[in-house]
């Protein structure tokens, strides 16, 4: 499923992107200014903040010991020692800005905002540098002279398009740290702005505080703009204080705020759902002499709609002319879009009359289009066509890419006729589908198991001039491995270049998991090393999901030496991947096999948890060795990790299963030290009921009525439950006795048969005694209680 996902994704943002291009060009202009860089997407596969992760000690296939990517880590808890301070509240950063006087507060020309023309990425410099780049699996020193020779014939804008070529960020920020190093070459200014740019669209927020560090460091003049890029990056990895830090930071570096930074703290106040904070920002920023512009107001707006309070969103537009800032068009394209939604289509005609009426902006072509694309991504298909319709009644021309948003939202409700029937449409309209229409209704086949019809689908792109992408095929194969078919989709691999399309990560993925499912093991491994032989590292998610494959199969061993070629060829491999190979070691009882790979842990400076110590206990304490399984906890409480419920559960099951309860005791004071659990007791009375050692369970008992809780009386009655099963009912009756003395009522039917018993064994005067006090708290024998 999680492939599919990411087919769909990839997908859509095809859809998306290809429907920006084309018809939102006069938003995206309008919020490009402090927005543009701030894109709400950013790859899956360098969303990681911990960079150990992310390139292990080689970095990604780069070896430690030529220095690619020796300082990835280099100084980041400093840094953010440095930003982080305890105490610090965001009004105390918000205050910050009402403390400068907008010296310079004109607009002037920033370099941090450049394009890169598409000739400086094709340029063979380029080419060649990011080819050695993909190289890194099989990096050698001979590599390294190569590309520390190309770029000091590299120009700056060359070495931007290098960074902006490389697919993950974590990569790009890599390669800056090495040629930062290098002899003779020192990065330009917009080398700096390009990379900040680049993880402004990550949670690589600690990277990117690095680069604002050098940046300052070389006495390189910094516009507000880096410590807006930094501040986003902050933002996106959740940590809103430490971004608004930022500000607090600017003033020490003696750097005037302008709009800019300004409207990028509105906005990081937005996106951290503080609407309030970032309305009072507002009012300090008019105080500094800093007026918010359209952009300022679209962000509230945003806000007000994020929340669900559209009508605060609408009555700041109707405001707006009074502050000086007329709404435009993206003020109410932002409501629309939450009101398409919620499909309030009434609403959102009243609002295109609104628009009309009292800002005089009249809906055009983006405007259909805006709408159309909305309703479509939230699912609401028919509503987007009859926007459609309703625009090319007007004489408004809907190309492919709004047909085809309409197309995909069907494909995706698995409405296939009626997608079907509008791609006919668009045939007769003259408006030929495009590679975006044909994949969605291909997906649309795979998604309703409709293989052949989707095949022919493929067919028809052929004829009418249209060629398959990789999304296309890769839509394709996934649907052949969700329907059985994956030594199928692995042929169409093994062609794809004599039909002229590459597969890529997620295409190797979807055929590697329909293996996996198809339990074809042995070939889902075979293709992952092709995928990881092209340059495609596949993340933790899939090798844990492979390695379990093989560890339920009882293949370990495979499995051990799948995980260790991910490690080598700089996979991202952690600490779950290892403790899935460990875990599989227990199951089959190779406990020497499991204490080794632990030991790998260490020398791969991943760092076992929880998790990872209680299998490896339960493993040795099934086997009787608990006095290894001890030293494994205490080390785990000795490295800070605190147990889990499960760890308690087996340090209780394995010792009592041993009949050391004093060991247990022990060891259990020591975790309880670390981290309280209130049902410890509780859990080793039953266990020790279960396992027969009664009089050790009766000690315990103090313990437990301590509390006098509902949970406690289970305990009891299972307690007294185990003593009637062994025949002595004069210790069940003392475990009531004790109940009623801490407030706790027992069980009526449990004591009737406790009675019944103790009256057979001559025990009269007692079972009276206990049934007498159930009428002293008034309770008679036709009622029941806990």
């Amino acid at each position: 499923m999680a492939i599919l996902r990411l087919n769909h994704y990839l997908l859509g943002k095809a859809l998306a992107s290809h429907f920006c291009v084309n018809h939102l060009s006069c938003i995206a202009l309008n919020l490009h200014s402090v927005l543009g860089s701030y894109s709400t997407t950013s790859k899956g596969k360098s969303n990681s903040e911990n960079f150990n992760d992310g390139f292990g000690k080689v970095g990604h296939g780069f070896p430690e010991k030529l220095g690619f990517a020796a300082s990835v880590n280099d100084n980041v808890e400093e840094d953010d020692e440095e930003i982080e301070e305890e105490g610090s509240d965001i009004d105390e950063s918000l205050e910050i800005i009402s403390s400068f006087h907008g010296k310079d507060n004109k607009k002037r020309e920033s370099i941090a905002r450049f394009e890169i023309d598409e000739s400086e990425f094709r340029h063979p410099l380029v080419r060649e540098v990011c080819r050695l780049i993909t190289l890194r699996s099989s990096w050698n020193p001979k590599f390294e002279e190569n590309l520390r020779h190309l770029l000091r014939s590299l120009k700056p804008r060359l070495v931007c398009a290098v960074l902006r070529s490389q697919e993950d960020e974590r990569i790009a920020l890599s390669f800056f740290y090495w040629a930062d190093r290098q002899w003779r070459y020192r990065h330009d200014t917009i080398v700096y702005y390009t990379m900040l740019d680049i993880l402004s669209k990550t949670k690589l927020c600690q990277g990117a505080r690095r680069v604002l560090r050098l940046l300052t460091r070389r006495g390189i003049e910094c516009s507000p703009e880096a410590f807006g890029y930094v501040m986003v990056s902050y933002s996106r990895a959740g940590k809103l204080r430490n971004a608004l830090r930022l500000l607090t930071l600017m003033q020490k570096a003696g750097v005037e705020p302008d709009l800019s930074i300004c409207n990028t703290a509105v906005y990081v106040l937005v996106k951290g759902d503080k609407l309030e904070k970032a309305l009072r920002f507002l009012e300090r920023m008019q105080v500094a002499g800093i007026e918010p512009d359209i952009v300022s107001y679209n962000c509230l707006i945003k806000g007000y709609c994020d929340l669900h309070r559209i009508d605060d969103a609408l009555k700041l537009i109707a405001e707006m002319p009074s502050k000086g800032c007329p709404p435009d068009k993206v003020s109410y394209y932002t409501v629309m879009a939450f009101l398409c939604k919620d499909r309030k289509v009434e609403e959102v005609k009243r609002l295109m009359e609104n628009m009309v009426r009292n800002s005089n902006l009249i809906p055009d072509q983006v405007t259909y289009n805006t709408l159309i694309h909305a309703f479509s991504k939230h699912g609401h298909a028919d509503d987007a066509l009859a926007f459609l319709r309703e625009a090319e009644d007007k004489g408004f021309h809907i190309d492919k890419v709004g047909y085809s948003a309409v197309v995909d939202s069907f494909c995706k409700k698995r409405r296939i006729d009626d997608a079907k029937s509008l791609v006919i449409d668009m045939h007769s309209k003259g408006c030929n589908p495009d590679v975006v229409t044909y994949t969605a209704i291909i997906d649309g086949f795979c998604r309703a198991g409709k293989i052949d019809e989707a095949k022919k689908m493929l067919q028809q792109m052929y004829k009418h001039g249209c060629r398959p992408n990789t999304v296309t095929y890769t839509a394709l194969l996934n649907g052949l491995c969700q329907n059985g078919k994956s030594l199928e989709a692995r042929e169409m691999i093994s062609v794809s270049e004599e039909n002229w399309w590459t597969p890529n990560a997620i295409t190797y993925s979807a055929v590697m998991h329909g293996f996996r499912r198809e339990g074809k093991l042995s070939e889902a491994c075979d293709l992952i090393r092709e995928m990881i032989g092209k340059g495609f590292l596949p993340n933790p998610v899939e090798i844990n999901l492979l390695i379990q494959s093989l560890c339920k199969y009882q293949n370990v061993v495979e499995a051990k030496k799948l995980l260790e070629e991910c490690l080598h060829k700089g996979c991202a491999v952690n600490v779950v991947n290892f403790t899935a190979v460990i875990y599989g070691f227990c199951q089959i009882g190779d406990l020497d096999a499991a204490l080794s790979v632990l030991d790998d842990m260490y020398l791969s400076n991943k760092h076992p948890d929880a998790i990872t110590y209680t299998a490896l206990f339960d493993a040795l304490g099934k086997k009787g060795r608990l006095d290894e399984a001890a030293e494994l906890i205490v080390k785990m409480l000795g490295k800070g990790f605190d147990p889990t419920p499960v760890t308690y559960r087996a340090v209780i099951h394995r010792f009592c299963q041993w009949r050391r309860v004093d060991d247990m005791m022990k060891l259990l004071e020591k975790m309880l030290a670390r981290q309280p659990f209130r049902m410890v007791y509780n859990q080793v009375i039953e266990k020790l009921c279960h396992f027969g050692n009664f009089e050790e369970a009766e000690k315990l008992l103090g313990k437990v009525l301590r509390t006098a809780s509902k949970l406690d009386a289970k305990t009891c009655h299972i307690l007294m439950e185990s003593y009637l099963n062994k025949g002595t009912a004069m210790s069940a009756y003392k475990v009531a006795c004790q109940m009623f003395r801490r407030n706790l009522i027992p069980d009526l039917k449990l004591c009737e048969k406790v009675s019944k018993k103790l009256v057979l064994d001559g025990k009269s005067a007692e079972a009276d005694n206990l049934m007498l006090r159930f009428v002293e708290r008034g309770i008679q024998q036709n009622e029941m209680h806990l």
